[in-house]
């Protein structure tokens, strides 16, 4: 009775004390050693050793029983553990979604025009970005958090001070790494859902049509007019759509280009490069900021119309934002008849 009047003391005291309930039981512990302790230590017939059982065989055994309880009750925990299944934030269901992906997507999926069916089909498409830069950057960010399943990005620069006003992808602690692995980085650590394909590497003729063939969309943020004319050239000959904006200042430009569908195509637009000097580069001309989060969100907003046939497409119309002005004026376009890449001029 006085061991148990003692141990019920000890357990109060430490609650009273706000001690953590391991360290509440390893002081009973002690306690029940100090016992036995005293039961070895002193003769028989001392009045603190009948006061506390008489006998050191008893208190052993009950302290063996108590070791026994938690080394059973340490390894089932040992045991759920590993035979626990993933949770439902890493786990995909086959043809159906997680809990994670439905309460992820429970916004975009209440949409009518989107659904459960254009969900799966975000979640079964393959993007391809070409260039992880202003515009890469928040189409990147975009289309992951959507929901789109594997996104592709090549681009062979890395990160310098200079892109991260408008670059938002990036971070300062990733200066210096290539932007298709910091991209894979963000948008890994945003949506553990999607499958993301670095490509570090400068886009060419040689790889082209064999890394576009492989994707089902093909969004164009490049700052260059070559890689602009292979990227369509490619997928004019591979029949994808290709969203392709550009920047300048304080202003942007987007067009989906999808011959296949009717649309023209990038060439029919623009159907020469105009000359160097008459289209400074962002570090001649300066940009806004802003602009690129602007318009790459138009870039994804594009591709989820797209891949899940909601709404009514860029295909066929220019837009131009005018940040400055606030202002967005949209011209038609229609396919060239001798359009050196999907009309008759091609080859």
């Amino acid at each position: 009775m006085m061991v148990g009047v003692m141990a019920a003391a000890l357990w109060g005291i430490g609650a009273l004390m706000g001690a953590p309930t391991r360290a509440r039981w390893t002081m009973i512990g002690l306690l029940f050693v100090a016992v036995i302790f005293v039961q070895l230590a002193l003769p028989q017939g001392h009045p603190l050793r009948t006061a506390t059982g008489g006998d050191a065989r008893f208190w052993a055994l009950l302290l063996g029983l108590a070791a026994l309880v938690w080394i059973y009750r340490r390894g089932l925990l040992w045991l759920r553990a590993r035979a626990r299944p993933e949770t439902a934030e890493t786990v995909r269901v086959a043809g159906s979604f997680s809990d994670g992906e439905l309460s992820r997507y429970a916004r975009q999926i209440t949409l009518r025009e989107i659904g459960g069916p254009g969900q799966k089909a975000l979640r079964d498409a393959k993007v391809l970005v070409v260039g992880a830069g202003g515009l890469g950057s928040p189409a990147l960010q975009y289309l992951g958090a959507t929901g789109v399943g594997t996104i592709g990005v090549i681009d062979d620069d890395v990160v310098e001070a200079a892109n991260l006003a408008r670059q938002v992808i990036h971070t300062d602690a990733r200066i210096g790494m290539p932007k298709v692995f910091s991209a894979n980085e963000a948008l890994t650590a945003q949506n553990p859902f999607v499958t993301v394909r670095p490509y570090h590497r400068r886009l060419t003729a040689e790889v082209a049509a064999e890394l576009l063939g492989d994707y089902d969309l093909v969004l164009d943020g490049t700052d260059n007019f070559e890689t602009r004319y292979l990227v369509n050239q490619t997928c004019v000959r591979l029949g994808k759509p290709l969203i392709a904006a550009a920047l300048t200042q304080w202003e942007g430009q987007i067009s989906v280009y999808d011959p296949a569908q009717g649309a023209p195509c990038y060439a029919c637009v623009f159907p020469q490069s105009p000359d160097p000097s008459l289209v400074p580069s962002c570090a001649e001309a300066g940009v806004l900021g802003p602009l690129p989060g602007v318009v790459g969100a138009m870039m994804a907003v594009e591709a989820v119309k797209i891949i899940t046939g909601a709404g009514e497409t860029l295909r066929g119309r220019l837009l131009i934002y005018d940040a400055l002005y606030g202002e967005n004026r949209v011209i038609g376009a229609k396919r060239r008849p001798d359009c050196a890449v999907c009309g008759a001029g091609a080859d």
